[in-house]
């Protein structure tokens, strides 16, 4: 049991990585609290982004789920 969670919880780690790489940067850096990088975006997200958004939600509920349970299991 705890193998298959363990095994799980890689995965969800290395699918998290690659989802959070694979978002577009937004800003918010140092530069934007001084006046670099004014951009802005008014047409809003596009699919691709909205289902990239669900998929890392469900990525890191998965991963939360998996470190939740290998805890309980693992406690004396």
């Amino acid at each position: 049991m705890e193998i298959g969670i363990s095994i799980a919880l890689i995965l969800a780690s290395l699918l998290m990585i690659l989802l959070v790489l694979l978002h577009k940067g937004k800003g918010g850096g140092l530069s934007d609290m001084f006046g670099g990088g004014f951009s802005s975006n008014f047409g809003g997200s596009s699919v691709v982004e909205r289902n990239l958004d669900r998929l890392t939600v469900i990525t890191g509920t998965i991963w939360f789920v998996c470190i939740i349970a290998l805890g309980l299991l693992m406690r004396p």
